[in-house]
């Protein structure tokens, strides 16, 4: 049988809502377990979900909402809509427990829902977020995540720093894993795909002209992926890259060489339905695209979307 794990993210934030209502609502499909603490759920359990606390995966049984209860938390510790330092340190031990049930083969994917980074780092100020942490527990460093739409697909070389960190990591032993990784993953659901590679600076450095970060590092990255037998072009200039790809259907993804570089045409295009997959690990596993909402927790007013198509995600990878 198909277990996915889902972990309920920070208690402050609509991690712990979504999960109950796409529960009610009979939305989730599929055999799960949530990794979470059952009293925190039922501090938003409004709706009467019957809740069933439990230590291992495998004690999983039908038409409850089965949660491997951290027992961390309390009604009385969730602060909807606050910075929480134990609901940071816990929504970590949530991710911590389902990894390792991944890695155990307990669990046959793993789904995130959304952690606060400023809750987290109060108990652990190394942490940057969850694919980093992910990574660490399976012993790999080269990971990196995908955020994908039915419109769009896009990576990045790098994820959570300064936008000056993010230059000085556009390298190409970098870029060069970024675009296996990507090729790997975009072959793996669509076998003709074509990749593109977005450039760094305007024009994408118009023959160094404005940078030459992409006569240095990208282009050969390009040439080396190219005589790999990958399916990849570019440089492009990042103001056009994205209207090849979504406007003439010429690219299935785009490797971005920042954060928002890719991010914000992704959320702008498909902010409800985007999902975030984990690259470079040895399990499966998908993630909401969306952070806390700490402005509207606690209101069940909190889209389902996300989490239902980061579902469908783990899904499709587990098949193919």
């Amino acid at each position: 049988m198909e277990l996915l794990g889902i972990t309920m993210g920070d208690s402050s934030g609509v991690g712990p809502e979504i999960l109950l209502n796409a529960f009610q609502r009979g939305e989730i499909t599929c055999p799960f377990v949530a990794y979470g603490d059952t009293a925190a759920l039922e501090r938003y359990n409004t709706h009467g979900v019957e809740l069933r606390s439990i230590t291992q995966p495998d004690e999983y049984r039908p038409g409850v909402l089965n949660v491997v209860n951290a027992g961390l938390m309390s009604g009385a510790d969730v602060t909807p809509g606050a910075i929480n330092a134990k609901s940071g340190h816990a929504a970590r031990e949530y991710v911590i427990a389902a990894t390792k049930a991944a890695l155990a083969g307990q669990i046959t994917a793993m789904v995130t829902l959304p952690m606060n980074k400023e809750a987290t780092q109060l108990t652990d100020p190394g942490f940057t977020g969850h694919t980093e942490l992910i990574g660490a527990l399976c012993g790999v460093e080269d990971v990196t995540i995908m955020l994908a739409s039915d419109q769009l697909i896009v990576t990045h070389v790098s994820t959570h720093c300064s936008l000056s960190d993010a230059i000085a990591r556009a390298k190409f032993d970098r870029i060069c894993t970024i675009i296996r990784m990507t090729s790997e993953a975009v072959l793996r659901l669509k076998p003709e795909a074509k990749i593109a590679v977005a450039g760094l600076n305007p024009h994408a450095g118009e023959n160094g002209l404005f940078g030459e970060e992409e006569i240095r590092e990208i282009r050969p990255a390009v040439e080396w992926a190219q005589a790999q037998g990958m399916p990849v072009e570019g440089p492009f200039p990042p103001d056009t890259v994205f209207f090849l790809a979504v406007r003439k259907k010429r690219y299935d993804a785009i490797v971005c060489m920042y954060h928002d570089q890719g991010h914000i045409p992704l959320k702008l295009l498909d902010f409800e339905a985007g999902v975030n997959v984990a690259l470079g690990l040895p399990i499966i596993r998908t993630s909401v695209d969306h952070g806390t909402a700490f402005d509207i927790a606690g209101q069940g007013i909190a889209s389902t979307v996300s989490l239902l198509r980061a579902i469908e995600f783990a899904q499709r990878l587990i098949r193919t």
